[in-house]
């Protein structure tokens, strides 16, 4: 099996992840998800920006693992969750990189969902 690549940002292929600055709440199957003042934003080369949300913003019990995975050689081993309430839609929803690589350390202990497979990412200004 041939050794996976590991590939670092750079003027080709950037990678940049900043605080939202804004409160986020995630909701599917008609309930609240995720609420956070703390996602960050992560913009990667020509991709829109994802916004990943600390873990412990998140009810977890509202998410099962998956057994789903992927690989991205900027970002490392990818685990997926499917959320229960969203049905057939919520299989494999959410996606986080559980030990990124060095130089997107920032997105460890948080979680990313698919805005298509959910019911809503409402961003509202933090005050």
């Amino acid at each position: 099996m041939a050794a996976r690549p590991i590939l670092t940002p750079g003027p080709d292929h950037p990678i940049g992840i900043v605080p939202s600055g804004e409160r986020i709440v995630v909701r599917a199957g008609g309930k609240a998800i995720a609420d956070t003042r703390e996602a960050l934003s992560l913009k990667e080369a020509h991709y829109p920006a994802v916004l990943y949300i600390p873990r412990k913003d998140v009810d977890m019990a509202q998410l099962s693992r998956s057994k789903h995975a992927t690989y991205c050689p900027y970002k490392g081993d990818c685990s997926y969750y499917s959320i229960q309430a969203a049905g057939e839609r919520g299989i494999d929803a959410v996606w986080t990189y559980e030990s990124p690589y060095p130089a997107v350390a920032a997105i460890k202990d948080h979680l990313a969902f698919y805005p298509d497979r959910i019911d809503s990412i409402e961003r509202l200004p933090l005050h």
